[in-house]
């Protein structure tokens, strides 16, 4: 006969209603307590059935986890340390399944993973990275998480901007990066050493992390006078009538670092460092100054940025702004469990720290 609830609460002595808060995870519980319900569990081999629990519940304990490229380390390591936080473990046997949904970047397909989410009456949905900038895609993805959150889901934001529901309820559960103040961190840096021509090979331009890391760029170039060089209008290509000579925007992946390099290069001979849109894009900077023999940093500086394991290892060991993407993670996750408080006001800010290394030096004498 299979075991019950009721068996579980029998042997631990306590009520059902205790044992359900338990392995639900959705209700503060005694330490001592909770120890002999998951003691009397673990004896009698109780299983929950997962289909009456999921009928009889709001939610079922599933949690959807939304990124964009999930071969992406930057991703990569916010799911990891965010699953760990949501699976069971010894210490906490209610745990929920991590579903990741690997959107590509697609607008489209984050929708839809949203819908699939609501349908399965998922527990926690948390969308890491940066958002679309598009009124109209914001709105759709507004209406989808009021939908999710009035069923009882909890919602959590982490690297993206922060979202108020229709309604006027506030802004969602954020975890934001600093984007912006890192880049201009960065980009200080660079002048400090003395560079006044400084590529940026920036990533895709409806990204709202693309927007926040170059407008930090910017910010530091305009405090010392450095406004953007603004090509005058020619044959009407893209090229000539380009923002910005010194941006160039691609992916974020290795191989757009390097085509975009191709073309800052191609556009201005005389750039004496490069920013890269994250850490991989740096990668592929490097690949493309070294094809085009020049060395890193005595004739070109070069900076990243996220910090992802590589960086430190990479030759020269890549400077770059540190993003701490393992503990946001597994703050998101126990932002979604519900293990964790919201901060003040639903948003909080998660500091950058500069990592200067052999990838920066001062100019070469002659190319200052």
């Amino acid at each position: 006969m299979a075991v019950t609830l009721a068996d579980v609460a029998a042997r631990a002595g306590v009520s059902s209603a205790t044992v359900s808060r338990v392995l639900n995870g959705n209700y503060p519980v005694a330490g001592s307590t909770r120890e002999r319900v998951q003691r009397a569990v673990a004896e009698l081999d109780y299983v929950v059935n997962g289909q009456a629990r999921a009928l009889a519940a709001a939610t079922s304990d599933l949690v959807g986890v939304l990124v964009n490229d999930v071969a992406d380390p930057f991703f990569g390591i916010i799911a990891s340390a965010l699953q760990a936080e949501v699976g069971v473990s010894a210490a906490e046997p209610g745990g929920k399944l991590t579903v990741v949904c690997n959107t590509g970047g697609s607008p489209e397909a984050e929708l839809t993973y949203l819908t699939l989410l609501e349908r399965q009456r998922a527990a926690g949905v948390v969308l890491t990275g940066g958002a679309v900038d598009s009124p109209a895609h914001t709105d759709s993805v507004s209406a989808r998480l009021a939908r999710l959150a009035a069923s009882g889901t909890r919602i959590v934001l982490c690297g993206r901007p922060p979202l108020t529901l229709p309604g006027g309820t506030g802004p969602l559960t954020t975890l934001a990066f600093d984007n912006f103040g890192g880049a201009r961190r960065l980009t200080e840096h660079l002048l400090s050493l003395g560079h006044r021509r400084i590529g940026y090979v920036t990533g895709p331009a409806e990204r709202s992390t693309t927007g926040d890391r170059l407008a930090g760029h910017r910010a530091a170039l305009a405090a010392h006078g450095l406004a953007p060089r603004h090509r005058t209008a020619g044959t009407g290509t893209a090229e000539d009538t380009a923002d910005d000579p010194l941006t160039v925007h691609g992916g974020y992946d290795r191989n757009a670092g390097y085509d975009a390099t191709l073309e800052l290069l191609r556009r201005n001979t005389d750039v004496t460092a490069v920013v890269a849109a994250n850490d991989t894009v740096a990668l592929g900077v490097c690949a493309a100054l070294r094809d085009r023999g020049l060395r890193i940093p005595a004739d070109v500086s070069v900076a990243g940025f996220d910090d992802l394991p590589f960086s430190a290892d990479a030759s020269p060991a890549l400077t770059t702004v540190r993003i701490p993407l393992q503990e946001a993670g597994a703050r998101a996750g126990r932002l979604v469990m519900g293990r964790l408080a919201p901060p003040p006001g639903g948003v909080t800010t998660i500091a950058t720290e500069l990592m200067v290394r052999g990838s920066t030096a001062p100019p070469a004498a002659g190319r200052v």
